[in-house]
Formats: structure tokens, sequence, C-alpha cells
């Protein structure tokens, strides 16, 4: 694997790679992506043996700019054009009717496409040299915790892909918001840094993601996990959880019992997304038997880290 600066060198290396139907990890502001040329049949099943990814899970689009959505997409309603004024570039990626551009590689053979434009300035910079876009998964193996630095993609990906270029720590650290426009009533699929709240004066969201039958990225139950048993405890758990071994844990709050790792966790949302997959990195290659992840405050503004919580562990087993 090529590690590439992001430098104008390192940037049209990247372009020419993905021009030739390789693949190249690339930073956005959410996670680190596994980019493939999205007009290049053979390039998108890389991303599938690459990943480990099962061919029916849909990909994310990657665009440079909204002016180049009616080239994958049925149309562009006056909606799409007001969240995009308001939310593009940036972690907001929406479902829309795909059209017949759309490889069912990409839209996992749906009839929705998801797409989004990223803001992080490599990957725009990647995209423009392009001159087209990209499916971008997140640059790891499936469902596993998501890379939010370069040396992340290195450790899962070496061998499997041609280069990353490394853009430094992403600033969000959990993936993008999904919402889904072609069921009716608009319903988030995936919470992210984009929140209903945020939504709210634009579109009258659905009540329940259920209502939409769309399937969308990284929307399985158990995903973003580490290789290291991973179990979620309530904040201020006053005993140690009867397990044997070393036993890391990730909370907001040092135990009052002992444990082999911490990782301390920060206080604000969007500082404890930030960082929580690269905590969930180290605790995975600290050598501990298993990890325990304490739940963070309740509310909507914490509901996006609650979902990578749930997703990324299991309930505590029971006390033998």
């Amino acid at each position: 694997m090529l590690y590439l600066t992001p430098d104008d060198e390192g940037l049209a290396t990247a372009a020419r790679l993905l021009d030739a139907g390789r693949l190249v990890a690339l930073p956005t502001e959410t996670v680190y992506g596994l980019a493939a040329d999205a007009a290049n049949p053979d390039a998108l099943r890389e991303i599938f043996r690459a990943k480990g990814r099962p061919v029916d899970h849909p990909l994310i689009l990657h665009l440079a700019g909204v002016d180049q959505l009616r080239e994958w997409v049925t149309e562009v309603p006056p909606i799409v054009r007001q969240l995009a004024a308001v939310f593009w570039p940036g972690p907001l990626t929406l479902i829309l009717v795909a059209g017949p551009r759309a490889s069912s590689l990409i839209t996992g053979g749906q009839t929705t496409l998801a797409v989004r434009v990223p803001s992080h300035p490599v990957m725009q910079a990647v995209l423009r040299r392009l001159g087209r876009g990209v499916a971008a998964p997140s640059a790891n193996p499936y469902g596993q915790v998501s890379p939010t630095t370069s040396a992340h993609v290195q450790r899962h990906l070496t061998g499997r892909i041609a280069a990353v270029v490394d853009g430094g720590p992403c600033q969000i650290g959990i993936e993008s918001t999904i919402l889904d426009l072609t069921a009716g009533e608009p319903a988030i699929l995936r919470p992210g840094a984009i929140t209903a709240a945020m939504l709210a004066p634009y579109v009258q969201l659905a009540e329940s993601s259920h209502t939409s039958g769309t399937r969308a990225p990284g929307g399985l139950p158990r995903h973003y996990a580490p290789c290291t048993p991973c179990y979620r405890i309530a904040a201020g758990t006053a005993a140690r959880p009867d397990m044997a071994g070393r036993v890391g844990l990730l909370a907001q709050r040092e135990p009052r019992w002992p444990v082999a790792h911490f990782w301390p966790m920060p206080d604000t949302p969007d500082d404890f997304a930030r960082v929580f997959y690269a905590a969930l990195h180290a605790a995975d290659a600290s050598g501990c038997d298993a990890l325990l992840v304490a739940l963070p405050p309740d509310g909507p503004e914490w509901r996006a880290v609650h979902d990578r919580i749930l997703r990324a562990t299991r309930p505590l087993p029971p006390a033998s």
C-alpha cells in the first residue's frame, strides 16, 4: 500500500490510481472512505473484495458538488437543493431515486441511491482532479470499527488496496447522517452529526426511521465493532462485572474498580463522537480480553453516539 501525503504529487497520484481502477483510502470529515471510480464496475467489485462486504449492501456515492447530482439520479427535487445549500459539503447523505448511470453495485440492487458531497479538502481535491464521483464506504474490513486516521487504514487494509492519503484525524469521527427522501415522509435511517433538530426547519421527519424499507449503508444491528469482545454497561456501574482476564474500559468517569486499561471519554457528544472510534481502535490493539463501554447520558443530542455504541457492543452477559 502506498502512503501518500496530501500535497500536489500525492493528490495527483491518488487521482491517477482511481482513474486506473484501483482502490484508494481517502479522508472525509466523518471517517476514512475506501474510494473507487463510481463509473468503473470492476473497481466497484474490488471494494467488496477488499472489505469482505456483501455485494447487496449499498455504497455511498461521493460527489464534488451538487451540480454533478443530475448525472446519477432521476430527478433533483427542490428539497434536495434546499438541503444541499445548507448542509453540503458536509456529513449528510441523501437517499434519492437512482438514475440509469448508478450501477447496482452501488445501489445494492435497489432503485435508490445514497449520495453526499463531503467537505474534507483532501477528498474534494481528489474528486475534482478525477472529474467524477467515487463510491466510498468506510475503509475497513466489513463490520469492524471505521477508521479515523490513516494508521487505522494501514493496520487493517495493507495488501488489499493501492494507497491511502493521510489527511490527519477525521474531524467528526462517525459516519454521516442518512436521510431517506424516497419513502413518503423523510426519515433518518442513520443518525450522525446532522441531527433531527438541525433538519427540522427544512423537512417534516417521520416519527420512526422504520417507516422506510430502504436498505442503507451501515444499517445492520451489529456494525462498527472491534475484534475484541465488547460490552456496554451503565455509567457509574458500582462493581466490576464478573469477567475473567484483562478488561479495558471506555468511560467518561474513572471507575472505582480496577481495569487493565482505561480510556477517558469526553463529556460532550461532538467530542465523544470525534474520539470514539480511535479509542476503540486503541482498545482493540491493547491486548485486553474484553472491553467495556460505559453509556453516556441519554437525550437527542447523544442519539448518534448511542447508535454507534449499541452497534459496536453487546449487552453484558449475565453473571456466572
